[in-house]
């Protein structure tokens, strides 16, 4: 197959080209700790915005072929906070949104700030695979949102950890975008044959394979656009799905009564523009997702044809989920709902058996310690708040030995001043459409356990607002979380949940990873509970009267 991108072109290209040789030749053989071949390769494809709940899988048949068909599909896997810069974060560090303090896509929050690269870039995983457990690292696509910021030392800048870097500047496009290869900016226009960034990946990518020292195992990480708005099929695939649309599941276009005031605060039913909207936001994240399975299928296809897929480690997943009219909502994520916290996750890989699935629950803050622990890296030794799921993956884990729940945070953001267009709604609302449905503002900040054990699927969310809002839901019988069950649940689980929550927002490293309450494990001490949290307890029992 005769492969297209700018390392195949003459001129100016053909110059690039020959630096990035130059520049892997010089990295890779310079670094340290060059120990046997046969250590395993890891490679991580991180999408963007790709749902699991509303069907994001349907189009990435040759990816669950051989991704998921070929190792372990994991059915209950979350993000720790559902927006991108936050959950890349937690991806990274192995942190919760509290220990990385990354609150948002901004650089006032964080992301990808001058504060972030002094306090926590410098321990995240793949800075620790090629510093102590020598790696080659490569790194191509979507790094942080802010990436690239001239306030955050601009393209020039590259993290610490990575051999070769091609970050891509700011946030997720597939033309008209600026690349930082290892600190250099390289301007992309919207000639397809060149610039279609889910192909340019690919094709660095295979590239990194084929000049890599064969020296050292590599980690390579490869961040898609897709499907994250604005939603550009390369051209072949424009006319793919036709006749999809939103699927219309039981909390599609349905009025949110329940819940917190910004789900109540969407119009339903919603009006035909909104529903055409999403409908063709939904076709287009689809047809996005081809050119991501034609990327996994080179990346496979070339592992396989050098000889090393059967020594690599090969994870699929996703930065946060995705809706599309639930709750009347039109599109985004950022929501405490199973929808835009759960996330496809696949892998494959040595000692990893096929056609397994796995119902354990983890989250992306596992991510990190997972890999770390594949390349033998002593992951006690480390901050992480995740923990390694390779047992699960080899077979040497249970469900009784394994966690039973996990912290999901989301702090909101709003504008100071009221949209004009929507004056009605006042300051502190954000992300809003034409028809005044905002899908953010300062109060929807929460912080949810999600639970998953043998005798409970529960979530339970306390809003940070004046009326400390909890909403809970019970995910056997209420899949599509119609009905918030929090003044109707037993007073008792209300406390010790409410008791986790606290437990878990102010949990650092192993205290994380203590027994749930839903675990056997668990011991409530009502005597033990937060002082300086005591007001919360109390506000919770008047609001549930």
């Amino acid at each position: 197959m005769k492969k297209m991108g700018c390392f195949r072109c003459s001129g100016p290209k053909m110059f690039s080209f020959l630096l990035i040789c130059v520049t892997l030749w010089s990295h890779l053989s310079g670094s340290s700790g060059a120990s046997s071949s046969r250590r395993p390769n890891i490679v991580l494809i991180l999408t963007d915005d790709l749902d699991v709940a509303i069907g994001g899988l349907n189009p990435l048949n040759k990816t669950k072929k051989l991704i998921g068909d070929a190792g372990m599909t994991f059915t209950n896997a979350f993000v720790a906070s559902p927006l991108c810069c936050p959950s890349r974060a937690s991806i990274l560090t192995g942190k919760y949104p509290h220990n990385h303090h990354v609150i948002n896509n901004t650089l006032d929050g964080n992301c990808s700030s001058k504060a972030w690269q002094k306090s926590e870039e410098p321990h995240t995983f793949p800075a620790l695979l090629k510093a102590s457990a020598g790696y080659q690292t490569f790194f191509a696509g979507k790094y942080l949102n802010q990436y690239g910021h001239s306030e955050a030392g601009g393209v020039e800048h590259i993290p610490p950890g990575w051999s070769y870097w091609v970050g891509l500047d700011k946030n997720s496009k597939y033309y008209n975008y600026t690349l930082s290869v290892n600190g250099k900016a390289q301007k992309h226009g919207a000639d397809y044959s060149k610039d279609y960034l889910t192909d340019l990946l690919a094709n660095m990518s295979l590239d990194f394979l084929q000049y890599k020292t064969s020296y050292q195992p590599f980690f390579m990480m490869v961040s898609t656009p897709a499907p994250h708005s604005p939603w550009t099929a390369a051209p072949q695939y424009q006319n793919s799905f036709n006749n999809t649309k939103a699927p219309r599941d039981p909390n599609f276009n349905v009025h949110g009564k329940d819940k917190h005031w910004l789900i109540r605060q969407a119009k339903t039913p919603m009006s035909n523009s909104s529903i055409q909207f999403l409908d063709d936001a939904f076709r287009g994240r689809w047809q996005t997702l081809l050119s991501v399975d034609d990327l996994v299928e080179k990346i496979v296809k070339r592992l396989e044809v050098r000889g090393e897929l059967n020594n690599t480690y090969i994870f699929f997943t996703s930065d946060n989920g995705y809706h599309t009219g639930q709750f009347s909502l039109p599109v985004d994520k950022r929501q405490l709902y199973e929808f835009d916290i759960r996330v496809p996750l696949m892998v494959r890989g040595p000692n990893i058996k096929p056609n397994q699935t796995s119902q354990m629950l983890v989250a992306n803050v596992d991510l990190g310690p997972t890999i770390l622990d594949i390349a033998g890296y002593d992951v006690n030794k480390t901050q992480m708040d995740g923990m390694s799921f390779l047992p699960i993956m080899e077979g040497k884990m249970n469900g009784t030995s394994w966690r039973t729940d996990i912290l999901v945070e989301y702090e909101g953001e709003g504008r100071n001043k009221s949209d004009p267009a929507c004056p009605l709604l006042g300051p502190g609302v954000s992300e809003c459409f034409p028809d005044c449905v905002c899908e953010d503002s300062y109060n929807n900040t929460y912080a949810c356990v999600r639970t998953i054990a043998p005798s409970s699927n529960l979530q339970y969310c306390e809003f940070d607002d004046n009326e400390v809002f909890v909403e809970v839901y019970n995910v056997t019988a209420d899949p599509y979380q119609l009905t918030n069950i929090a003044k109707t649940i037993d007073k008792e689980v209300l406390e010790k949940m409410n008791h986790r929550l606290m437990m878990l927002q102010s949990c650092s490293g192993q205290s994380c990873r203590t027994p749930g309450v839903y675990d056997p494990r668990y011991k409530f001490d009502p005597r033990q509970m937060f002082t300086s949290h005591s007001w919360r307890l109390s506000r919770l029992r008047q609001t549930l009267k």
